[in-house]
């Protein structure tokens, strides 16, 4: 157990291919626990640091290896609507591990995108609340014109081949040794470093038309004022959408994307854990 986990589990995908779970939780029964989506190109381990954090306040963390992920250097998914099945899946994996706890879908980059489309179809009362930063609600990274002009027919043509990407993981958080990991576990195949055309058509057909006008549950969202991949100012017209009673919105002006790696993540951490114990207050209150 790589990234200081209690355990390993893991659920059968829709490919029938195994998804390894990684759970983090307290040595007494936990208050809450967070549904973890990792980002795009990582893996369910990059949970590690805000889980470790959580432990220690009596809230259990498990993520799991999205499709196409943490399995070599090239990132890959058939359809974007796997990310959404499988989490469907996971959400009952983790009820199942936890009777009657209350549980918090938290989701970073991709698995923020993953989360709000998830969230959307989701009745109102499933889950306590939701936890997002940096959603990959809009792309930051120019797209080259060739690419952008092309990118439906090479995705049905050579669905696999390789999107050109500029190197980003230096610029994800301002912490070196978490930067030096992520290096580490590029090498490793644990973390990818390239995506196929049809990943990236499937993110963009996600982000396309995207609104949470509908939205109706809890929302806390910590953005980055220095993010190089996710349009920060676009995901606040987005969350512009949302009604106010529901939404905690935080944007960190001196952070790159990664929110919860970065090195004022332990400020992030407290303020969620008050947002947690508001969410989990309100949850008992006795009706009016």
């Amino acid at each position: 157990m790589q990234f200081s986990e209690d355990r390993i589990e893991s659920l059968v995908g829709r490919d029938g291919e195994r998804r390894f779970i990684h759970v983090w939780q307290p040595a007494s029964p936990p208050r809450a626990v967070l549904l973890a989506l990792h980002g795009g190109m990582a893996h369910a381990g990059d949970w590690v640091t805000p889980a470790l954090y959580f432990r220690t306040h009596g809230i259990a963390t498990a993520a799991y290896d999205l499709c196409g992920h943490a399995r070599g250097r090239r990132a890959d998914i058939p359809d974007f609507d796997v990310f959404l099945e499988e989490t469907a899946l996971f959400l009952d994996w983790v009820r199942g591990a936890w009777p009657g706890v209350p549980v918090f879908v938290i989701g970073h980059s991709m698995g923020g995108l993953i989360a709000t489309k998830f969230g959307l179809a989701l009745p109102p009362g499933t889950v306590a609340g939701f936890i997002l930063s940096s959603p990959y609600y809009v792309n930051a990274i120019p797209v080259a014109a060739p690419l952008r002009a092309l990118g439906s027919v090479l995705a049905r043509l050579a669905p696999t081949m390789k999107v050109p990407l500029a190197p980003l993981t230096d610029v994800l958080t301002h912490d070196a040794a978490i930067t030096a990991r992520h290096h580490r576990d590029e090498a490793a195949g644990l973390r990818a470093s390239e995506l196929t055309v049809r990943f990236g058509q499937a993110l963009q057909g996600a982000q396309q038309g995207l609104s949470l006008a509908g939205w109706r549950h809890p929302l806390h969202v910590v953005l980055a004022g220095q993010d190089r991949l996710a349009d920060t100012p676009a995901s606040l017209r987005l969350l512009g959408d949302v009604p106010a009673a529901l939404l905690a919105c935080h944007t960190e002006p001196d952070n790159f994307h990664e929110n919860f790696n970065e090195i004022n993540r332990d400020k992030l951490f407290a303020r969620i854990d008050d947002w947690i114990g508001q969410q989990l207050s309100a949850l008992t209150a006795p009706a009016n």
